[in-house]
Formats: structure tokens, sequence, C-alpha cells
């Protein structure tokens, strides 16, 4: 879409209205056209470059595989978010921010898993041996819960980003973002703060066809980032399946193999002790798992996990405990990858491990 035509897009929803000017915030004044019968007029040229560039920080922190966590409690803007975000996958808040969301996620992640304890209890049977009262208390425990946190169940981590609509009835979840660093994007109305906010767009934040035409432009941006990310994968997927190929092997790496097996055969019997017990000492090193650092490797030796072959074995589940319960700052460390880099830790398989946290690095895991 050409940038004449957003703007005309933005001005026939309303995009432009700001407050009154009385209560205005001056730090707004950069984004600030002029002022029209004691109203501010937002500059939509400036709305349509912060946007643009909103978008594309926004794209590529889906194409990482990272979620985007959206917040917007106020009556205008709860249906359009949650249509609009549930298309791309992403968690959303609609109803009351959880104090602690972010900054308490360990607790909230607990909330989650009650819910889902009693998603179980209804399957096996355990709800129906119940008495009608207790049913009755488990049933209202369960929709409090998937109304305040149904849309963040699949939210395994703390989110790569959070997008805001109206930061001032939202100024919790901005504190709570700014302590633990993570990037804000924002629908900034004349009468707030833009300072604490990344990515400032200059909105009318409370007309319901400004929030939606805004939000439309940043859900298609998060759409284009995902659609990338399922490329890169295809293609990483179809180039490992050509190197699988027996064919495909180059007789440079057959050479290699070959002369490997060689040295292996003719290696002394006291060489080839000294190369396993090289090979023990370095299984024990695992903080060369991406993802741990000499804290989290200490709490988990602490806890028993003292070689590749024992944290291969470990639920990341029970990881996250351990961390956790050894220091809340590591509470956001996700080691869903850890028993499988492991794995090939344990099996020798490094040049196989230092591929994966290549790609994972790259953001193509």
């Amino acid at each position: 879409m050409a940038k004449k035509a957003e703007v005309k897009e933005l001005l026939e929803a309303g995009v432009h209205f700001g407050h009154l000017t009385r209560k205005w915030n001056p730090n707004m004044a950069p984004y600030i056209y002029m002022e029209r019968n004691g109203i501010h007029v937002i500059n939509l040229y400036k709305t349509v470059a912060k946007l643009e560039e909103a978008n594309e920080a926004l794209s590529k922190i889906a194409a990482s595989g990272r979620k985007i966590l959206f917040v917007a409690t106020k009556k205008q803007a709860k249906d359009i978010v949650a249509e609009k975000v549930s298309n791309v996958n992403m968690p959303y808040i609609t109803e009351r921010w959880p104090g602690g969301m972010l900054t308490n996620f360990v607790t909230i992640r607990k909330a989650v898993k009650k819910m889902a304890s009693i998603d179980r209890m209804k399957k096996d049977g355990t709800f129906n041996t119940l008495s009608k009262k207790e049913r009755l208390q488990v049933d209202r425990l369960r929709a409090k819960l998937e109304k305040n946190l149904g849309s963040i169940s699949d939210m395994t981590r703390l989110p790569g980003a959070l997008f805001i609509v109206d930061t001032m009835r939202e100024h919790i979840a901005v504190k709570e973002a700014q302590k633990l660093n993570i990037p804000i994007f924002a629908m900034v109305d004349t009468n707030s703060d833009p300072r604490p906010i990344n990515y400032v767009i200059p909105s009318n934040d409370d007309a319901s066809k400004s929030i939606n035409v805004i939000l439309t432009e940043v859900t298609n941006a998060i759409a284009a980032g995902l659609e990338e990310r399922k490329s890169e994968k295809q293609s990483v997927k179809e180039g490992a399946s050509d190197e699988t190929t027996p064919q495909d092997k180059s007789p440079k790496v057959e050479k290699k193999a070959e002369k490997e097996t060689v040295v292996a055969t003719k290696a002394p019997e006291k060489e080839k002790k000294e190369v396993k017990k090289a090979a023990k000492e370095d299984s024990d090193n695992l903080t060369k798992i991406e993802g741990i650092g000499p804290k989290a490797a200490e709490a988990l030796i602490k806890a028993g996990i003292d070689s590749y072959a024992t944290l291969a074995e470990t639920d990341a589940e029970k990881i996250k405990e351990i961390l956790t319960e050894a220091s809340s700052r590591m509470a956001h460390l996700d080691p869903g990858s850890w028993p499988k880099q492991a794995e090939m830790a344990a099996e020798g398989n490094w040049d196989e491990l230092k591929a994966w946290q290549d790609k994972a690095k790259g953001g193509v895991e």
C-alpha cells in the first residue's frame, strides 16, 4: 500500500484525533500537528513512519520464533484485539492485567497448569467422583482461569515483546516490561508519556475504528514474519534431507571418515584410554549447552544433574523447577531444548550439536 493511501486510510479511521489540549502530555509535542477546537491533532505522516518502523521490528521478532503479548483491557479494544491477534496465534490479555504477569511469571504458569490439571480430571473421570458442590467450585475456578489466562495458556516463557493499547491504562504492564527489558510497542495518544515506550505509534487509542486499522497493519506484519520463519524452516529441512542422501556425500567427507577409522584402529591402548578419559571430563561441562550459563550449570550439578547423559534424561519442566528454586533470576530461562542438546553431546555428536546451535541462534530452530 502506498504511503498516501495509508495516510488517507488512517484519516478516515480517525487516527489523528487526540485528547483535549488541557489533558496533553508535553512529551507528545513532536507528534502533534496542530490544535483545533480545543483538541490536538496528531501528525499522521509521523504515525505512518513510526508504524512502518514498528511493523518491521515486530516482523523480525515473529520470524525469530518469539511470542508477542498484546495487552488491551479497555472496552472498545477487547474484541478487536482478541479477533485480530488470535488469527496470528499470539497471546493476549483483554480482561485484567494479572499483577506480576511478567515479573512473577513462574506463579502465573502454575495457575495455567492448574487449568490444565482440571481438564485432565474431566477427561480421566476423576471430576465425576467429586461431590456436586466440589464440581461447582472446580467449574467456577476453571471459568475464572480461562477468562483471565486462557489466551496465554500456550506461552511457556516470557514474551519477546509487548504491544499495548493505551499505556496510561496499562501502566503496570509497562513497568513490568521495563524492569525485564522487554521491548514495548504501543499506540500512544496525546495524553500519554511516550518516553518509556521503545516503539511509539502516535494514534487515537480510544476509537474502535482507529484501534482496528492499527491492529490490522500490525498483525499483517506479524503474519509476514511467521510466514518467513515457516519458509526458512522448510528450506532448512529440505537441505538437511539432501545432506543425508548417500549419493550426495562428498568425497572429502568420505576421505575424512576413512582416515579417522584407520587412526582409531591403529591407536595404542594407552592413547585410547586417554581419549576416553578426556571425553568423560569434557562431558561434565554443561555450559557447552546453548542457554546454560555458569550459574545454571552450578544449580543443575547441585541437583545431581552433572553430566550430559543425566541432563538428556531429565524432563524440561523438572529442569525449570530446579532453576527457579535456585534463583528467581533464572526463571526466564527456557530449558526446552537442553535435553535434546545434551543427548547429542552425550553421543559425541559435536558437529551436529554445533550446527543445531548455529541454526537456533539464527532463529531457524
